[in-house]
């Protein structure tokens, strides 16, 4: 059995994408004897009924953007607490080392001399995948695969591009924190030469039983409505196959119209 939560240690958990079933043992054996929680907005109510019943459990994350504490204020409780030689589990959605913050929190420890322990997460591009049955990489069309933020630091002024030149025809291009403005993200994406005819996928809370997914080509992207958060963008050709999915439940979907208008004519 994976050991219990250490006093006066802090552990980067990631909780995965939302499902219990996908966290590791690991993950769910900290959780359920650390003595502190502290967990992003993210992470749904499913997985903090795992916590320790008599931990101290804390929402230290964001909604649209908002804090409820600063980052600052996040390294202050997790040091505290463990100097008062609590456990403490900082409990991320997805993976701690993709877009968690955890260069952050973990600098702030070293710093402080606390003793830290990562603990990996199934991440959303992998669990979207697996959900959908969809590669992210095919030998015959996609042997790249890169991860990039649609959200950038406060302290950027001018934040770069998303995207730069063409998107390699190769390559499979996954964009967490898109933001709800898909057809700025077209536009973006369109104006630093991605093709037109990209297929593009939107997820919404992945591998969860809310799992929606929106494809079309890039050129048509920006009419997407995406699912509520948290919200991953996939680009690439080896996004086809959803598409074609995309296609089909349309042509279903004006069937059963044509047949109801037909019933009501009767």
């Amino acid at each position: 059995m994976s050991a219990p939560a250490q006093k006066g240690t802090v552990y980067l958990v990631g909780a995965g994408p939302g499902d219990p079933e996908l966290m590791t043992v690991r993950a769910a054996r900290l959780l359920a004897t650390a003595d502190v929680v502290l967990h992003d907005d993210l992470v749904p109510d499913e997985i903090i009924a795992l916590a320790n019943p008599h931990a101290l459990v804390t929402s230290v994350g964001k909604r649209c953007g908002r804090p409820r504490i600063t980052q600052a204020g996040i390294h202050e409780l997790m040091i505290d607490s463990a100097r008062r030689e609590l456990s403490v589990v900082r409990l991320k959605s997805g993976d701690p080392l993709v877009f968690g913050r955890a260069a952050e929190e973990l600098n702030a420890l070293r710093e402080a001399g606390i003793p830290a322990e990562v603990v990996p997460g199934v991440s959303a591009i992998f669990a979207a995948g697996a959900a959908l049955q969809l590669p992210l990489t095919d030998r015959r069309t996609s042997s790249k695969l890169i991860l990039i933020a649609g959200q950038h630091a406060a302290d950027k002024s001018a934040p770069p591009p998303l995207w730069a030149g063409p998107l390699p025809e190769d390559a499979t291009l996954a964009i967490y924190m898109p933001g709800r403005d898909l057809t700025a993200l077209a536009s973006e994406l369109a104006a630093n030469g991605v093709a037109a005819d990209m297929p593009c996928v939107a997820i919404s809370c992945a591998a969860t039983p809310r799992q929606r997914a929106d494809a079309a080509t890039l050129q048509n992207f920006g009419l997407v409505e995406p699912g509520p958060a948290p919200v991953l963008v996939l680009v690439g050709r080896a996004m086809a196959p959803m598409l074609k999915k995309a296609a089909d439940d349309s042509a279903v979907h004006a069937l059963i119209q044509e047949a109801s208008a037909a019933l009501a004519e009767q």
